[in-house]
């Protein structure tokens, strides 16, 4: 036996086994390390690569939206699966609602609806499809809350197939929805007489029957409320006629409480009224030009007086009378006419009686007036403007 045969033939211990191995470890981290660098310029961009990589048709997670650049292999796959020329009406109609159905699933209620419409447009010529989709676009309506438009494509596909039942069911849910019971009902019907035993039918037509007598109910009641509102309006506006109280904009042939609703928002609830003893209480703006602030009266009488109203106004000096120059009898108080001149009326005057002045027109359904501290020098300011 020769040398080499021997050296063929040795046995290695562990440590000499570690240590080879560690060895070559080390040489070939040395050759790599020093292998020639160079930049990596194909592919995908190292700071942008999940952003490209989710763009690939094999790694991403939702389908494109409308407007997004499309990958080469996703078009070409959508032309595989979409194109009239490689696919059969059938197909393609079948295509496009496993897409509305993906959707669908996924609650992207208004992706489904063009989905199935897409299927639809198809006119694939197939009952049972094209039922099937009109059904399914109706029931992503539905979730939209597209109450109209879901019913019409249920009543499109009972054309298609009358007695499709879920079709007959979510038409009677949209007509719960908007509220149209007797039309319910009558699906309820087409159903239960085939399945007269159908429990969730049953009592959709039950929930329907309590429903419809409620709103006939509500609907007799709210007659009635606008009856007797007609009624009082009337009374209001020959009350008003009868005093010859003037209103901006009505005469005796079309005044109606339209013309009287206040625009002040603070005082927009409280349009005129009637009392019970037959007077009519208005709503009041009284207007400071000096502070340039307003006081909103949401219950003046006719019958009652300006120092009856002045009085419990300045009970109490307002805050913004820092002077507390705002004394009741120490006040004159100013209306302005339709020709936009300055009258002068005094406190012991009721209401009723300004209002039939022949020169007074009520505005914007308020009657206003402008206060000022007799003689001073705002007076006289104010008053030189006119």
């Amino acid at each position: 036996m020769n040398n080499s045969e021997n050296t063929r033939k040795k046995k290695w211990t562990e440590q000499e086994r570690l240590e080879l191995a560690a060895k070559l470890d080390r040489e070939l981290d040395e050759f790599i390390e020093n292998l020639p660098r160079k930049k990596y310029e194909d592919g995908w961009p190292e700071d942008r690569w999940e952003e490209e990589m989710a763009k690939h048709p094999f790694f991403m997670k939702e389908p494109p939206k409308p407007g997004d650049e499309v990958h080469p292999l996703f078009e070409g796959l959508q032309k595989l699966k979409y194109d009239p020329e490689e696919n059969e009406p059938d197909d393609l109609a079948i295509s496009y609602k496993e897409d509305g159905n993906f959707n669908f699933k996924y609650k992207n209620y208004r992706l489904a609806v063009l989905s199935y419409t897409e299927g639809i447009k198809v006119k694939c010529g197939n009952p049972e499809i094209n039922a099937t989709l009109l059904n399914n676009r109706a029931a992503a309506h539905f979730f939209l809350k597209n109450y109209r438009s879901s019913l019409q494509d249920c009543e499109l596909a009972l054309k298609i197939k009358p007695n499709y039942e879920k079709a007959l069911v979510r038409a009677a849910n949209c007509c719960v929805e908007m509220k149209n019971y007797k039309k319910a009902i009558d699906y309820c019907d087409i159903i239960l007489n085939k399945e007269k035993d159908n429990r969730i039918v049953l009592d959709l037509r039950k929930k329907c029957v309590s429903a419809a007598k409620i709103k006939e109910r509500d609907e007799r009641k709210r007659e009635h409320q606008e009856k007797k509102r007609n009624e009082e309006e009337d009374v209001i506006i020959n009350e008003i006629i009868k005093r010859g109280y003037m209103i901006e904009g009505g005469t005796r042939g079309n005044l109606s409480l339209d013309k009287l609703e206040p625009h002040f928002p603070q005082l927009v609830h409280n349009r005129v009224h009637l009392d019970e003893t037959g007077t009519l209480v208005w709503p009041v703006v009284f207007v400071y030009p000096e502070y340039k602030i307003m006081d909103y009266i949401q219950e003046f009488d006719e019958n009652q007086t300006f120092s009856e109203q002045i009085e419990a106004m300045f009970k109490s000096p307002p805050d913004w009378d820092e002077q507390k120059k705002y004394i009741p009898n120490q006040l004159n108080i100013y209306f302005e006419t339709s020709r936009n001149k300055i009258r002068l009326i005094e406190q012991t005057m009721t209401l009723g009686n300004v209002l039939k002045n022949n020169e007074y027109v009520i505005r914007g359904g308020t009657p206003s007036f402008i206060i000022m501290v007799k003689d001073s020098s705002a007076e006289k300011r104010f008053l030189e403007e006119y």
